[in-house]
């Protein structure tokens, strides 16, 4: 019995110290004031949301504005704006070096600014469209420069003179080619052409008529022994 009456004794919670009392009462302190700083932060994120959809709402509705660059902000207002800015159909963009500096710009979608203008935003350098458009046509024309450049480097060079030209004297104003094709033999100087000196008899042709000259040959022989012993 005494040892039940000791097990039920020592399972019972010991009644609070009065060090428990007070780390107790500062948990629920800590725990209000974390409370309320969240309550704080929601609400002014809340008001913050409802003042940049008044600004968003203005910009718009003004037609005499093409963008609107707003002051510094800390990373959540910048975060708040861009999403406003995304309801709205307008494109925003953060522009600045350092987390201090660092701005949003609003675009209207029908003035959508080209990578050039960004370019400069981001440099910190002013946007001007007249000097843009200055350095647009240089451009162009340095590239027309450097295109017709590399042609005439491609291009091949033609000699100073024509060879045909030069010896027209030697070879007349045909081609030595051509010229072969069209010569004729001068017989007045011996060349006789080949057509010409091809035999176009056939081979007893050419036999009788060897045979005959032989037979000529002899009839001649014979006649002359006789006028001698006469």
């Amino acid at each position: 019995m005494a040892d039940l009456l000791g097990s039920i004794l020592s399972s019972m919670e010991k009644p609070p110290t009065v060090h428990d009392q007070e780390s107790r009462r500062k948990a629920r302190e800590q725990a209000a004031r974390l409370k309320k700083i969240e309550e704080d932060e929601k609400r002014k994120k809340a008001e913050f949301r409802k003042k940049m959809e008044k600004t968003v709402s203005d910009f718009i509705q003004d037609s005499n504005l093409q963008k609107r660059r707003y002051e510094p902000m800390g990373k959540i207002e910048r975060s708040i704006l861009h999403d406003v800015a995304e309801v709205a159909g307008l494109a925003s963009f953060s522009f600045g070096e350092d987390e201090e500096s660092r701005y949003v710009m609003l675009f209207k979608k029908e003035f959508a600014p080209s990578d050039e203008e960004l370019e400069a935003y981001r440099k910190g350098e002013e946007w001007d469209p007249r000097k843009a458009e200055e350095r647009r046509r240089r451009k162009e024309r340095a590239a027309l420069e450097m295109e017709e450049a590399s042609r005439s480097q491609k291009r091949p060079a033609s000699p100073n003179s024509n060879y045909r030209d030069k010896y027209s004297h030697l070879i007349g104003t045909s081609a030595a080619k051509d010229a072969a094709h069209t010569l004729q033999a001068n017989q007045s100087y011996g060349c006789v052409p080949v057509a010409n000196k091809r035999d176009t008899r056939s081979i007893e042709e050419a036999m009788n008529e060897i045979r005959a000259k032989k037979r000529q040959k002899k009839g001649a022989g014979s006649g002359a022994g006789s006028g001698s012993s006469v």
